[in-house]
């Protein structure tokens, strides 16, 4: 028994270097450490822990070293005097959620299906590359980001941006068909034009199918906390004042004491 707890506990003690996850299906994963949790492994996105992603524990075929994060940048030797001027700061990078939030709004989505549509595409990593070559975390091909003016898919800000106005164009394009504009932003418009709706692929059927029931998980969830929180208000809306219910208390002795 003892040797069976030390060896869960050593699978389930993290990992602290940063590493990119291979996925059955190609993908990779940039994580900064993880957690192995029987079947399911937790990749922890941020350093802080405040970030990460859940992936079935079959599905990773490895881990590699991440070799795609940006060098430092070399400052040359005469320009010390311009880095020391006050006038030129860098721009911090903005929250995940912040990022989605502005562009969800910007294009009138909802950020819940834009983070679904992104943990179906590239898992939260904003380095993530598919082997067709699609890019950043919402895996814009070089001529759709091209088209959306996204001049570099790896700058989350960027890619979210441009993949939330496809993802807008698209449900325009089918009515506002969510099924459809999924389909095609996996397959293509030109294969659900030739297909008149969902493609017969495994893969787009199985993205669609996988963001939909993510989507509706929230809502239901969202429903749920919502009804909850009526429910409170009903019943404290129902209970009478506390100086209303004190002045009862106190005439009830009173009316038994009138009776004798």
């Amino acid at each position: 028994m003892f040797l069976c707890a030390a060896a869960i506990a050593l699978l389930a003690r993290p990992s602290t270097a940063s590493e990119l996850a291979i996925l059955r299906n190609g993908f990779s994963i940039r994580h900064e450490h993880r957690l192995v949790m029987g079947t399911t492994t937790r990749l922890y996105l941020a350093a802080d822990d405040s970030n990460f992603t859940d992936v079935p524990t079959a599905e990773i075929t490895g881990y590699e070293k991440d070799l795609t994060l940006p060098l430092p940048a070399q400052v040359p030797a005469d320009s010390h005097a311009s880095t020391a001027s006050p006038s030129v700061k860098s721009t911090p990078a903005l929250p995940l959620n912040q990022v989605v939030d502005t562009a969800s709004a910007a294009y009138h989505l909802d950020p819940d299906l834009v983070n679904s549509v992104i943990h179906a595409e590239s898992g939260f990593n904003s380095r993530a590359v598919s082997p067709k070559g699609a890019r950043g975390l919402m895996q814009l091909m070089p001529g759709t980001a091209n088209q959306l003016g996204v001049n570099d898919a790896f700058d989350p800000q960027a890619n979210v941006t441009g993949g939330s106005r496809y993802l807008r164009e698209l449900l325009e394009r089918y009515n506002f068909d969510l099924v459809k504009a999924l389909a095609a932003y996996n397959a293509g418009p030109q294969r659900v034009e030739q297909y008149r709706g969902v493609p017969p692929f495994r893969e787009t059927r199985a993205y669609v199918a996988r963001i939909v029931h993510e989507y509706n998980l929230k809502k239901t969830a969202q429903e749920k906390i919502a009804r909850r929180e009526e429910e409170k208000r009903k019943q404290v809306s129902t209970q009478p004042p506390a100086r209303a219910r004190a002045s009862k208390t106190a005439a009830t002795p009173i009316a038994a004491e009138s009776q004798h």
